[in-house]
């Protein structure tokens, strides 16, 4: 269950427009600290960011399940699931004997695995997975000619736009 100021903070966002990513960032946060302090472990710094990803779907944030070929099948159905309960579209089945088998398996697994150095060395290794083909063309094209203050330049004159279109 998350709790009551992750929720705030991600309607917070949510009233301030940002991305349904930016909302799930909340929970990840919340569950790296639960981590930390001790509540339980995980496996893998993508294990604690799963966690919070899927409570976050289950709390209503809109993000959406990955697409096919991103992840596993299994990984799919299961977001979709956290997704559809969120949006209040299938009832969720509580297994009181399943939940206790997962938070007692969570107990076991290590807490140093949301350390600053863990989590710096799993984005460094997801930013080089997605380079060149995560980007547009456009972004590829900007990168290669702009330069980074063009870039700079180029995503404040892009607030500025967002800001200006939601008044």
């Amino acid at each position: 269950m998350p709790e009551k100021q992750t929720m705030e903070r991600a309607r917070k966002d949510k009233r301030a427009g940002k991305a349904a990513s930016t909302q799930a960032g909340e929970f990840v946060r919340e569950e790296i600290h639960r981590i930390r302090r001790g509540r339980h472990g995980a496996r893998s710094p993508e294990q604690a960011i799963a966690i919070g990803l899927s409570k976050a779907r289950r709390a209503g944030v809109a993000l959406s399940p990955p697409k096919k070929g991103k992840t596993s099948e299994r990984t799919r159905k299961s977001a979709a699931y956290a997704y559809a309960a969120g949006q209040h579209k299938r009832k969720p089945r509580r297994r009181h004997r399943v939940a206790r088998a997962v938070s007692q398996a969570l107990k076991r697994e290590p807490r140093n695995t949301v350390s600053r150095k863990a989590l710096s060395r799993q984005a460094k290794q997801a930013a080089s997975r997605g380079t060149a083909s995560e980007r547009s063309a456009t972004a590829r094209k900007a990168a290669r000619t702009k330069g980074a203050s063009g870039r700079s330049a180029a995503a404040r004159k892009g607030i500025r736009t967002k800001v200006r279109h939601r008044s």
